[in-house]
């Protein structure tokens, strides 16, 4: 049952639980330990005060998974390859779309041949869950000795075959330019370099007359090494994550504090502070890859009994905790500048300037800015301030807070999200393109999408359909993260987004008490031991 504003209790409700949709249950925890349960990685607080972890309800089967569209072009098309069984590693086909294979099967799929090449889902999907059986390099040498034995056959063939090796070369050619394009992180690996250097000089031998495959083989290389070094400055330039703090002034109330910069003097206008968070947002997304949402089963899993030396040189990106900590610091953020001012009036200034804030990211389409700021506004240092509550105008936040309900599994910002995306097919501009998902519920899908379907079959073969699915949710979010952003960079507004300092947990609730004083005897007791042990510190 839903309480009224200001009457929201300190303590999450514990151990309530409900059946949602036909996917998850949700199960509000009052720690941020899941007991007995495997918890996804970015466990975050989001909606409410308490920790929400969804539960997966087992399936037998997956629903049927449509091909997605292609993100690199029009698609060239295979041939149509008839139903097969399960004899040995034969791919097995439901209504024409491919749901299990052996891994060699899938390799050999993905290789073409002079009437053939793989239809471009295909090796996407392929590429990006291939990772969690065996590395990128050691699929690059199997395509390499597939594309010798085919070499060698055309060339002992007919005149008619020899003349043949063109065509099937610049096949080859264009396999790997989608490749090194759609995953260029597969190649920092030095084997995987030299296992496409090698497969890329027998190639060119087809062609030794006019070099066309050998330039093209050239400028592939190029664009590996300038994608390569791109990343690198993004990793050196990282941006530390930032470590909240205990303001002294809130034991003391020092009067000082009213000279403060505070975020109504840095931007006043709603609008203005939604598009600048839009623009931190798609930076942010702009430097996560395919293969950094793949590590959410790579970490989690261990590989095939035959692959164990992969797990030890998968190396962590830290591009995901970063995105995740921004998320993070957005919601103590917002609890800060409401928690530390003094006078009630203004408190009430900034609480509806920021569901304003809320509701012009949820116009833009950057979902993930409205629940960090709903997130902020929940936190319980925030909910309990009755009085300055009372003051404020709430009908908007509760609008947004019935979009942002996690009942249901989150069924009403899931159509929200429908909605904006349905939106961005079919925009003209960038401004209506964008769409920004809540990171921790996207995370949260991958996560138990992998959990609830094993990634073999009983008969040995990989479990396509179930990768299928998840490499149709990364395209998504690849396709929101290429739209370019339509907003004029603030720097100033931005600096304070970003540097500003934000309140620890301990410090917002001094705050919040000194600014409305506990009452009842559990809010007594903790002020008492929360003023204690700060002034001790200091």
């Amino acid at each position: 049952m839903r309480r009224r504003r200001g009457e929201r209790s300190s303590t999450p409700v514990c151990g309530e639980t409900r059946a949602v949709c036909e996917d998850y249950y949700v199960h509000r925890l009052d720690t941020e330990e899941c007991p007995g349960e495997e918890r996804p990685p970015f466990f975050t607080l989001i909606g409410s005060g308490a920790p929400v972890c969804m539960v997966p309800k087992m399936r037998e089967s997956m629903p049927q998974t449509p091909i997605f569209p292609s993100m690199l072009g029009s698609a060239c098309s295979g041939q149509v390859q008839p139903e097969m069984g399960e004899q040995s590693g034969d791919p097995v086909y439901q209504d024409g779309c491919l749901v299990s294979g052996s891994l060699e099967a899938l390799i050999e799929r993905l290789v073409p041949t002079v009437d053939y090449y793989p239809d471009r889902t295909y090796i996407f999907t392929f590429l990006l869950s291939s990772r969690v059986f065996i590395h990128p390099y050691e699929i690059l040498a199997k395509v390499g000795q597939i594309c010798i034995k085919q070499k060698q056959q055309l060339e002992a063939g007919t005149e008619a075959d020899k003349a043949k090796l063109k065509s099937f070369a610049a096949k080859i050619i264009q396999l790997l330019r989608e490749w090194t394009e759609t995953f260029p992180f597969d190649f920092q690996d030095e084997r995987a370099r030299k296992e496409l250097k090698e497969i890329a000089q027998r190639i060119t031998q087809c062609d030794e007359e006019n070099g066309t495959i050998k330039k093209s083989i050239s400028q592939m290389m190029q664009n590996v090494l300038l994608a390569l070094s791109t990343r690198g400055q993004y990793q050196e330039v990282r941006e530390k994550i930032r470590q909240p703090v205990t303001d002294k002034g809130t034991i003391l109330k020092a009067k000082a504090q009213s000279a403060q910069k505070d975020i109504l003097s840095v931007c006043g206008d709603p609008l203005i502070l939604a598009q600048q968070l839009t623009t931190i947002e798609l930076e942010r997304l702009a430097s996560i890859y395919p293969e950094d949402l793949m590590q959410i089963i790579t970490h989690m899993d261990s590989l095939d009994k035959d692959n164990h030396k992969c797990r030890s040189d998968v190396t962590k990106t830290y591009n995901l905790e970063a995105y995740d900590n921004w998320f993070n610091c957005l919601s103590m953020l917002v609890a800060t500048e409401i928690c530390r001012v003094v006078k009630k009036k203004q408190r009430t200034r900034v609480m509806e300037f920021f569901i304003d804030v809320a509701r012009e990211c949820f116009n833009i389409g950057n979902f993930n800015s409205t629940m960090a700021i709903i997130s902020g506004m929940n936190l319980s240092p925030v909910a309990r301030l009755k009085k300055t509550w009372s003051k404020v105008k709430t009908a908007k936040f509760d609008v947004l807070e019935h979009h942002m309900d996690p009942s249901s599994n989150f069924c009403n910002y899931r159509t929200a999200l429908q909605g904006a995306t349905q939106r961005s097919q079919s925009a003209n501009s960038s401004r209506e393109k964008i769409v920004i998902p809540v990171f921790n519920l996207f995370i949260k899908d991958i996560f138990f999408l992998h959990k609830i379907h094993s990634n073999r079959l009983p008969n040995g073969h990989i479990n396509f359909k179930k990768f299928m699915e998840i490499s149709r949710q990364i395209h998504d979010f690849l396709t929101w993260k290429q739209v370019e952003c339509p907003f004029e960079k603030d720097k100033k507004i931005q600096t304070y987004l970003l540097t500003s300092p934000i309140y620890t947990e301990e410090a917002l609730f001094v705050a919040s008490f000194e600014n409305e004083g506990p009452d009842n005897h559990m809010e007594k007791d903790s002020w008492k031991t929360l003023r204690s042990t700060l002034l001790n510190r200091a």
